[in-house]
Order: C-alpha cells, then structure tokens, then sequence
C-alpha cells in the first residue's frame, strides 16, 4: 500500500508539472501615445505564445502571457514590473513607450529578471544602464538613419531640414538623425520640432520651406504631430523628398494620413517578399482572420526570441536564460532577407545593422522595398 501511495503521489507531482505553465511577462501600453504600435505588437506576441503552445510549447510545459498596462507612464511601467516578477514571471517582455521600458530596468536589473524590448529604438536603453539582464532588439535610432543615408547617396543630398516633435523618443531619434546627418557631411539648414498638443505643422514648415533644403528628415514618433507635418507640405505645395524614421511603418498611416503620403520614403524592419514574412502573414490570416502588419512581426519575434532562450536554457533558472539570451542567434519575421537576431560579445543590441530596409508609399499603401541596408 506504501508503494502504492507513493507512486499515485509521484504521478500526481508529475501531472502538475506539465500543468504547469511558464510565466512571460508582457507591459504594454492600451490607451497612451503608444498604443497604435503596442497593440499590434502584443496581439503578435499572443499569436506567437498560441502557436509555441500548439506544439507542446517550450520544455513541455505552456506558456502563460501576464498582460499588463502602463499607459506609457515611467512610474507605472516600474510598478508593473515588480508586479510581474512577483507573480512569477520568468521573462518580461516590453512594447511600451522607451522611457517607461527604461524605468522597468530598475526593477528587473535588481531582481535579475531577463527582459527585452523586441521594437524599442533608443539607442539609450542599452548605454544608460549596465544591466545584463536587458537586451533590445528594435532597430537603433542610430541604425535607422544610417540605412535612409546609404538610400539618399544617390540624390546627392548637401542642404537638408530635420523635423521632430518633443516627445522624449522624438527627440532621442532626432539627435540620432542629427548625428548621422553630420556625419555624413550634409549642411542641416534648418532644424524644427512640433509640440505634442499642437493642432497645425504649417509655422514649422514655412521655416522650411525659406530654407529651401535638397530634402527633410522626419524623426517625428507620434502619429498625430507627423500627419500635421505631412498636412502642412502638401497645402504649401512643397516638392523636396521627405525620408522618415520607422515610424511611418506604423499602418495607421495608411488611415489617418490618407492623401498625404505617396512617394515618401521610410525605413521599416519589414520586408513583404521575405519568404519568413510571406510565411507568418498566411498563418496569422488563417488563425486569425485578420491581416497582419509589420508590428506583429515585432511581438512575434519576441516571444519565439523568449522561447528559444528558455529552450536553448534547458531550465527556467533566470541565470541560465540570461545566458541563454546573450549567446542566442535567430533569424526570424523581421529584417531584410536572411538577417538574424544577434548579440555580440558585451553587446545587448540584436538587430543586424544592415537588416532594415527602405520601402516608399506608392499612393496611401506602404509598398516596394527600395534599399537595403546601409551600403
């Protein structure tokens, strides 16, 4: 009977292990400024955890999302870190605004909680904090004007006008494309930034237009202020080309800037031919019936880059998926053809340099790849 006992008491520790599920932290922003990008990014990450579980998820065991909201608030975002960390989660993934995702990192730095950013782009997140635990894989503000630079070589470019707005990622992007611009030896005749709030674009860009630039950089991240911008250059009747940052990537675009648009150029992360990308769109659309765009490739690379660290870890042991992450190579949804996610010895970045690509709208569609990389 002892016996007996015992091997029902191990079958039953057994079937609760497979119950078990791993916990994978998600903060993401569902009423803020961030919310037409996060939301897209987190229904990819729901969709990725689906498909994970359907094959027997990871270790054998299901993973188990913990959505939380934090309006791209800094405060809450941190508060909702420790939340999460203590429910259990091994991992938190972050699609909120940068600033909040940065405040995070003084909560899963001091618990040693693994977490990453698969769409953030301020190069900030990784220099300002030295914390092993946290790794980016969005494209750099830094690499994104690197790969529109390498695009415009052949418009022989000298006199151009950047233009951003005064949120905090608006202007980490903006110093970025400043210093890219500088770089490249091109003269930045006039600099303008749209206040969050503002209801016209037109003063800014009339100081534009007396500049008279070969071309204008947008580095603007909030839609509203950038459909002004784009509002003001067309009802002033200006013709220079306009090269903008990956937000104009974002779908609503295709919406809320209806008209404004066509044969502006952007860098995106999203390559619509990629045999990877054609592959992820035609399951979304069967499981889902819905049509997926480029930030539910971001969600989705996150959670299978999660997912593989935690396989490649053999173990829910926060230590080895750390280590896990830092020697991980993956190639997934986003990026230019055959690029993979990779982090460099002492490097926390895993986007390819040379993975973002150039498309253009092509009348209010986002359309064509016309550049890859940053040669």
């Amino acid at each position: 009977m002892k016996l007996v006992a015992m091997l029902a008491a191990a079958l039953i520790a057994v079937a609760a292990q497979a119950q078990d599920t791993i916990k994978i932290g998600v903060i993401t922003d569902r009423v803020g400024v961030s919310k037409p990008y996060s939301e897209p990014a987190t229904e990819g990450m729901v969709f990725g955890a689906n498909e994970i579980n359907k094959k027997g998820g990871v270790l054998g065991r299901r993973l188990e999302l913990l959505v939380e909201d934090d309006q791209s608030k800094p405060d809450v975002s941190a508060a909702l870190a420790r939340k999460l960390i203590d429910q259990g989660a091994v991992f938190i993934l972050s699609v909120s605004l940068s600033p909040a995702t940065q405040q995070q990192q003084t909560v899963t730095m001091e618990a040693k909680t693994p977490q990453m950013t698969p769409m953030n782009s301020a190069d900030y997140l990784t220099t300002q904090l030295d914390n092993p635990y946290f790794w980016q894989t969005g494209p750099l503000g830094s690499v994104q004007i690197a790969t529109l630079l390498a695009h415009a070589k052949k418009q022989n470019l000298k006199r151009v006008a950047l233009i951003t707005d005064n949120s905090d990622l608006g202007q980490a992007i903006g110093k970025a494309f400043r210093g890219g611009l500088e770089k490249a030896a091109m003269q930045v005749v006039d600099e303008e930034v749209v206040p969050l709030g503002a209801t016209s674009a037109t003063p800014q860009m009339q100081k534009i237009r007396a500049a008279n630039p070969d071309a204008m950089f947008v580095a603007g991240v909030v839609t509203a202020t950038n459909v002004l911008i784009f509002k003001a250059y067309r009802e002033l009747g200006l013709k220079f080309p306009i090269h903008a940052s990956y937000n104009l990537s974002v779908p609503i675009y295709m919406t809320a800037a209806k008209g404004l648009v066509n044969g502006i150029t952007f860098v995106d992360a999203y390559d619509p031919d990629k045999p990877e990308v054609k592959a992820f769109e035609a399951t979304y659309r069967k499981e889902t019936g819905k049509e997926p765009a480029n930030l539910h490739g971001y969600g989705y690379d996150g959670i299978m880059l999660v997912a593989e660290a935690i396989k490649k870890a053999g173990s829910t042991d926060k230590e080895k998926i750390r280590a896990a992450m830092q020697s991980l190579t993956y190639g997934g949804v986003m990026g230019a053809k055959g690029m993979k996610y990779h982090f460099p010895e002492g490097k926390r970045t895993g986007f390819d340099p040379n993975g973002m690509v150039v498309r253009v709208y092509e009348g209010d569609r986002q359309g064509r790849v016309v550049h890859v990389g940053q040669q």
